[in-house]
């Protein structure tokens, strides 16, 4: 049945697949309106008419979405990366809603053709998660299941090696089969090849290559926040808390603190982390008596003493720091970590630890912006911190780092630094108009309207308020139904999918020579290891210790 440019496929009296007639077009993501704006789109006149998609079963969405797919030897044409597109919308978003089996009634040259399109949809899903669910047991039981089947498959469609041998080569990657013994190269392909049944490794090098953000705090109201890998042992940490807060390491011990205030001391080979790459409880460096090293920062005896070292840092460079570093942590997350962070599908978990970490980064740096400002007793140092953050945050935008220039940005806005009006008007006018530019950014209005117009103007690679992107993605999720008469609504799959595949296009290239700065330990230091005060009443009793109410 076909309605106003809709076909509803019906099956025992009831809607199984409804597919909407529109014009074919492919936008990269950045092209794309946002999922809360409307218009946009590609002319009629330049497009050709096909059908996509509405809503479906499961099964027959995946069916319409096989029966569309291109094989390697027929693809190139707008058409087929439309329908490449699409296959992608359902892999980034099945999680969604899928929870059933299919199984295909093809024979003869219908067959052969439908296992090689489930071969190639296999290899999409595997190439598009990478790693990501390299850990999952039941991933590895999928791809070792498929393998057999594809052996078995073999004898009655001899035409298929050609497709077994890249799927080889998949799984060589993924470690699921053995690499074919010398002695058996000459042998067909179904014979050489051999499963490895429990030899799909578990990411080893995970605790190697993965960043944590390590909190050791440091007195009642303030921590640390080391930037650094899950192998950390404690003399390690204690190094870096003596070096950045003027203490002596020997001085100090590491300690646990439990629910109940227990405190259990480190040894100075004790890793930080447990197994499961989380901390083994609160940290606290304090100092051998277990007290704590500094005392509550209301105390501004010891504020006085503070040194202001990034008074005495080069602004791009700082800028440039933060942006590597912020790069390091937007290039390790997963599309589709946005999605279980939607869905809150296993919250804290490793589906979502990378995406975690920026997340705890963004909201540090904003944190820091706040205390370092506050920290600052003398007006003439602020005056000049101001002047350093808004040059730095100017930086970021520049170096395309909207996460950190927005951290600093909100950081400076907040109610305990916005409101030091002293501070505020010994600074420049020039440096006051700056900022007030870089507020545009910021700016909700019409759905953060200048945040997206900026943001789209800029080129890959660059990095983008996540907590913006991950809003767009929770307004698509809770404000469209997931089902429309027990029907999947895949226009809302493809909402998703299309606002996720911006971190695609955001990290399709890397940062090049013109985000080079100063690389010396000072510089690291200054924005790998960040002194935060975590603690809203202290914050607001420096900012008014620092400028009474009149």
């Amino acid at each position: 049945m076909e309605v106003v440019g809709r076909v509803c496929l019906k099956e025992r009296g009831r809607d199984v697949l409804v597919l909407q007639r529109v014009t074919s077009s492919v936008m990269s993501p950045s092209d794309r309106p946002s999922p809360t704006s409307s218009g946009g789109g590609a002319r009629e006149d330049d497009c050709d008419k096909r059908y996509v998609v509405v809503s479906g079963t499961p099964l027959k969405i995946l069916e319409h979405l096989l029966s569309d797919l291109r094989l390697d030897d027929q693809r190139g044409a707008p058409e087929s990366r439309e329908s490449e597109m699409l296959l992608d919308d359902f892999l980034l978003t099945y999680l969604v809603f899928i929870n059933v089996r299919c199984r295909g009634q093809e024979e003869g040259k219908d067959a052969l053709f439908r296992k090689r399109k489930v071969l190639q949809l296999v290899s999409h899903w595997s190439r598009l998660y990478k790693d990501f669910l390299k850990e999952e047991e039941h991933v590895r039981s999928f791809m070792k299941t498929l393998y057999r089947c594809v052996l078995e498959d073999l004898y009655e469609f001899p035409t298929l090696e050609k497709d077994l041998k890249e799927f080889q080569k998949l799984l060589r990657r993924r470690h699921t089969v053995d690499d074919c013994p010398p002695n058996q190269k000459s042998k067909p392909a179904y014979q050489q090849l051999s499963l490895k049944e429990n030899c799909l490794q578990l990411r080893s090098s995970q605790s190697e290559t993965r960043e944590v953000i390590c909190c050791v705090h440091v007195s009642a109201d303030s921590y640390l926040s080391v930037h650094t890998h899950p192998l950390l042992e404690a003399h390690e940490l204690l190094r870096i808390v003596g070096l950045k807060m003027d203490r002596a390491e020997e001085e100090m011990v590491l300690a646990v603190v439990s629910h109940t205030g227990e405190r259990r001391v480190l040894q100075p080979s004790d890793c930080v982390y447990s197994e499961s790459l989380t901390p083994q409880g609160k940290l606290v460096a304090c100092r051998r008596d277990l007290t704590e090293i500094l005392p509550p920062f209301t105390d501004s005896a010891e504020l006085s003493r503070r040194p202001v070292r990034l008074l005495g840092i080069n602004t791009w460079d700082v800028a440039a720091a933060l942006t590597h570093l912020d790069w390091s942590l937007f290039k390790s997350i997963h599309e589709q970590e946005l999605v279980y962070y939607t869905l809150s599908r296993s919250p804290g978990n490793a589906h979502t630890a990378a995406l975690s970490v920026l997340l705890q980064r963004c909201n540090e740096v904003q944190q820091w912006v706040m205390s370092e400002v506050l920290m600052c007793v003398s007006l003439n140092k602020r005056v000049q911190l101001l002047k350093k953050f808004i040059k730095i945050a100017a930086h970021c935008k520049a170096q395309r780092n909207l996460n950190s220039a927005f951290a600093i940005i909100m950081g400076l806005n907040t109610a305990a630094v916005s409101r030091l009006n002293q501070t505020w008007e010994k600074c420049p006018g020039k440096f006051k108009k700056l900022f007030s530019e870089l507020e545009l950014i910021t700016d909700p209005s019409l759905n953060h309207k200048a945040y997206r117009e900026a943001f789209k103007r800029m080129k890959p690679p660059k990095i983008p308020f996540m907590p913006l992107l991950l809003k767009d993605i929770t307004f698509i999720h809770e404000g469209n139904k997931t089902f429309h008469d027990n029907l999947v609504n895949f226009e809302k799959l493809h909402m998703i999918a299309d606002t996720v595949r911006m971190i695609r296009h955001c990290q399709s290239d890397q940062p090049g020579n013109e985000i080079i700065g100063g690389d010396s330990a000072e510089v690291r230091a200054s924005v790998h290891h960040l002194h935060i005060i975590d603690n809203q009443q202290t914050l607001f009793e420096l900012s008014h210790k620092l400028e009474p109410r009149a």
